[in-house]
């Protein structure tokens, strides 16, 4: 057994204190005068030898527990001892938590710096001899080789906050991959242990690997995060009234009452406003916002929130078009519908293919292909109709009643919608329309009571055998299917049960048909996210970008700029960044001097949870002979190092019988030998 503080060990000097009061008693006694002591004598002596057992119980107790006291301030621990670590050098990995949560401040300064001062106390206690590995969030590449106590040392003071965070399961393999070899393994995991760092109920580990959790403490911090943010539409025209959606997010046990809110596109201000958020709750704000140009916008959504901040804001971008293209794929009998309809409006650019003259190349630049009336709907055509569908696109059907049923079938196969059953000439007319659709949620101010519907010539009645990705938008008596939308991939197809042509009915004179087509054509698109996370998202994906000989993307920002690799995958282009976007902002990609896409980066929001997870919970999460978990505030740093690795901790123990003793003197003095008197 070996003391962490043998200094203390001077204290036991104090036991001569209960010694030195046993041995000179200082209690006085007074004479009484008895005519007969004869009876009193041998009452006396019964006594006496009682007395002196008592005192002595009592000087032994108040001497043990004296002991057992300083003992615990000296800290005795039993050091591991084993042959095979006495022959084989040490390789130690140290993870040091730089996420934004080690920003918080405790008693010793900021979490971070007190992170760095224990492990310099780890480093100090192995041999010149022992290799380290030095690991943060941002598992960079020179962080996967040993280094000796200088080089370890010089690369600890260069570590500084990072927007990544990882998982401790992450923590535990990365460090894995560098422990290997004959040698004794340690791990040690320096963190605050937020809650978000244990993505599992168990860890999986190396039973050759010693592990030790040092558990930092900080204090408790109210915290309100700009959670997320989406817009109501993903179409974006000039000028045009725009919705934006804010949750924010109180992660304190408190309300927070009017916390401000601010937007802002490309540095102006486009509206205010103040959320009241209950304790531990989410709050939706909707921002109405206008006047925007074409181009790409670049948006942040800020609140005032202290002492916590890296989460007040939180960057979005999104590209307002000048117009939407439209491919109409027209059979010979389609009729002037469609032209006649998106001709009207200067937004809507409409291109025409010809059923026998199709341009597949350019269907990721569409926003919706409309194809009308085909008679002889080919297999390749489902091919690129299927991958321009992966990519996000929209595609309406309006079938040719005249055409072959069977090859319109193996084209609806290829597209995973319904077969036709046959062709119904009966006439009726459609009965239900769905409101909260989105494509009619907000078309019409107060529902009609006796609304006109479209009235049906012919139609195709359809066998459905899988009906889960299916919203029924028009329907016939019986819940047939006329008019519905169907997910396919990342995008839509909506399939009529009619074609456009007069005989087939009135459904492109009706009035319904006009607002159906324009939401139908707005709610489309290959819009990309508005935003990302730092560390977590290193793939970004855009419309389809054709380069030419000796042409390269860029992605640039102030003061950074790189060469990222990009992939062609499902009519999109796929930008890897890996790790090299390190800073929250605004990133633009460039084709020389053209900037075709802007991404906006920011700071997760799994640090935004200020909740940790306490000792207990963390021997929980261990439940294995080779971890060990140590509270800074309470273990000596020095027990999980050097020759005396992670031993066996007695301070507790010694504690415990100090404060059994000290009852046991107690109990002594009040019940020992209390005979009641008698006259």
């Amino acid at each position: 057994m070996n003391f962490l503080y043998p200094g203390f060990l001077f204290a036991l000097l104090s036991v001569a204190i209960p010694v030195i009061i046993h041995l000179f008693n200082f209690r006085k006694f007074k004479k009484v005068y008895f005519s007969n002591v004869q009876f009193l004598k041998e009452v006396e002596q019964q006594n006496s030898s009682r007395e002196k057992l008592k005192n002595l119980l009592i000087l032994f107790a108040r001497m043990l527990a004296i002991i057992f006291l300083v003992l615990a301030f000296a800290q005795p621990y039993i050091p591991v001892s084993s042959k095979k670590t006495s022959l084989l050098n040490n390789a130690v990995s140290i993870y040091i938590d730089n996420s934004y949560s080690m920003e918080a401040v405790n008693k010793d300064g900021s979490l971070l710096d007190e992170a760095k001062r224990n492990a310099k106390e780890l480093v100090k206690g192995f041999g010149i001899n022992d290799r380290f590995q030095l690991l943060t969030n941002d598992f960079e590449g020179k962080h996967q080789r040993l280094l000796n106590e200088e080089e370890f040392l010089k690369a600890l003071d260069d570590v500084k906050i990072s927007a990544t965070a990882r998982n401790l399961q992450q923590i535990l393999n990365r460090q894995g991959n560098v422990l290997s070899g004959p040698a004794n393994k340690y791990s040690f995991i320096i963190s605050d242990f937020q809650k978000n760092i244990a993505s599992a109920k168990k860890l999986t580990t190396d039973p050759d690997i010693q592990y030790s959790f040092l558990k930092l403490n900080a204090t408790a911090l109210a915290n309100i995060a700009v959670d997320s943010v989406w817009m109501l539409s993903p179409n974006h025209q000039p000028g045009a009234n725009e919705r934006l959606v804010v949750q924010l997010k109180n992660y304190s046990q408190e309300a927070a009452d009017n916390v401000p809110l601010k937007l802002t596109i490309n540095n102006q201000q486009k509206g205010l406003g103040a959320v009241s958020i209950p304790a531990e709750k989410s709050v939706r704000d909707t921002l109405n916002f206008s006047g925007l140009t074409a181009g790409w916008q670049k948006g942040i959504i800020s609140i005032k929130d202290f002492p916590v901040t890296f989460d007040d804001t939180l960057s979005f971008s999104f590209k307002v078009d000048k117009s939407l293209p439209v491919l109409s794929i027209n059979g010979l009998t389609a009729g002037n519908y469609i032209k006649a309809l998106f001709g009207a409006d200067g937004y809507y650019v409409l291109t025409e293919n010809s059923e026998q003259n199709i341009n597949y190349n350019g269907f990721s630049n569409y926003g919706l292909i409309v194809l009308n009336g085909l008679q002889n709907p080919s297999t390749g055509l489902a091919q690129q109709i299927k991958t321009y569908l992966n990519a996000g696109g929209t595609v309406v059907v309006f079938p040719d009643l005249d055409a072959d049923i069977k090859v319109y079938n193996s084209f609806l196969a290829a597209l995973s919608l319904p077969a036709i059953q046959g062709l119904n000439k009966e006439e009726t007319k459609v009965d239900q329309i769905d409101f909260q659709n989105p494509i009619f949620k907000t078309v019409f101010e107060e529902i009609p009571k006796n609304l006109d519907l479209p009235a049906v010539s012919r139609y195709f009645s359809f066998t459905e055998s899988n009906a889960a990705s299916k919203e029924n938008i028009l329907s016939l008596p019986g819940r047939k299917l006329f008019f519905a939308k169907y997910g396919v991939g990342n995008g839509s197809v909506f399939l009529s049960a009619a074609g456009l042509n007069a005989t087939d009915g009135n459904f492109a004179r009706h009035p319904v048909f006009v607002p159906l087509m324009y939401r139908m054509a707005l709610s489309g698109g290959t819009e990309s996210s508005l935003y990302y996370y730092l560390g977590s998202e290193n793939v970004l994906s855009g419309k389809k970008i054709t380069l030419g000989k000796n042409q390269t993307l860029k992605l640039t920002a102030n003061n950074f700029e790189s060469i990222p690799e990009i992939r062609q995958a499902d009519g999109k282009t796929l930008i890897y960044t890996a790790d090299q976007v390190k800073n929250a902002g605004f990133y633009n990609l460039n084709l020389a001097d053209t900037t075709l896409a802007v991404y906006a980066f920011n700071s997760g929001r799994t640090e935004s949870d200020m909740h940790y997870l306490s000792k207990t919970e963390l021997d929980n999460l261990a439940e294995k002979s080779n971890f060990k978990v140590f509270d800074t505030d309470q273990d000596a740093v020095k027990l999980t190092a050097g020759a005396d690795k992670i031993g066996q901790t007695l301070w507790k123990l010694c504690l415990v019988l100090s404060l059994i003793f000290i009852a046991a003197e107690i109990l002594l003095i009040r019940f020992f030998n209390n005979n009641k008197k008698t006259i």
